[in-house]
């Protein structure tokens, strides 16, 4: 197999396409790639701007939902930015979650069906990659793409992922972030960025595969929840916690910052840069 796009040790993972500035910033500061969430439109307009804006680092998608892009669709946009942007850009896909769409059936037939589909319009398995949380998807991951991307997970996930992978496949997993020296502050920008996802089934049964119970994921999430998904504290105790992935087996780890709308992402990540990359 063709190899991956390249992606370094650590990236951004970010909620919608970010501003040429703060693209151009991240990439000067040594990211490896910048990963868009939700799904952008078939014609992955978003993706494209970021690329335009950057000179070398890998885009990907985090992830494009197979029940709102069709395949073909998706499949001429990557041709398009692969032929004006060749090796940097890598699309992360998957089923989304049944409480987000009345079409929610049989979702790993539908992730076959989707992969069978991108095959037929040329998008090689290298240049993409699965959400996957669960035995069977890490295993279609690692069949039929360059591997998983996993969202809202532990180093102990990563662990179990990269058994079920094995060693070659790419294991990609996002990771809350809080840059906060004062924990208990930290815990609460965690915890209501968290409460959004208690009513998502794919993650609380994954919740509870990880051992947490369901005290943790009712009503609001538990200390214990928030701390085991989320990084908390100063940079050097954030840059342990990727670092604990990686040890667990990811080859990158692209973080979410998660900060108050008043504050510059920029200068977040510029703080745990001089961690990460020094």
């Amino acid at each position: 197999m063709t190899e991956h796009p390249e992606l370094g040790r650590v990236g951004v993972w970010i909620a919608a396409p970010p501003g040429a500035e703060l693209a151009r910033g991240l990439e000067q500061l040594g990211y490896g790639a910048i990963w868009i969430g939700g799904s952008q439109g078939g014609r992955l307009a978003g993706v494209e701007t970021t690329l335009a804006a950057t000179s070398g680092l890998t885009v990907a998608t985090g992830v494009v939902n197979i029940w709102k892009d069709d395949a073909a669709s998706i499949a001429a946009s990557f041709h398009r930015l692969a032929d004006r942007y060749p090796g940097r850009f890598l699309l992360g896909v998957g089923a989304g979650h049944p409480e987000a769409t009345s079409q929610y059936t049989k979702p790993y037939d539908a992730l076959v069906h989707y992969l069978d589909a991108l095959d037929v319009g040329g998008v090689p398995p290298s240049q993409r990659a699965l959400a996957a949380l669960g035995p069977k998807v890490l295993r279609l991951a690692a069949d039929r793409t360059a591997g998983a991307h996993p969202y809202l997970v532990t180093p102990e996930h990563t662990r179990r992922a990269r058994k079920l992978l094995g060693p070659d496949a790419l294991l990609a997993p996002e990771q809350h972030v809080v840059l906060d020296a004062d924990i208990a502050r930290g815990r609460d920008l965690a915890r209501a960025a968290l409460s959004r996802y208690l009513d998502l089934t794919n993650y609380t049964n994954n919740w509870r595969r990880l051992g947490f119970t369901e005290e943790d994921i009712t009503g609001q999430p538990s200390d214990r929840l928030v701390d085991g998904l989320v990084g908390l504290g100063d940079a050097t105790q954030i840059g342990s916690r990727i670092t604990a992935h990686l040890d667990a087996g990811a080859d990158h780890v692209c973080i979410q910052l998660i900060t108050s709308r008043a504050a510059d992402p920029l200068t977040a990540f510029t703080a745990l840069a001089r961690v990460l990359f020094r």
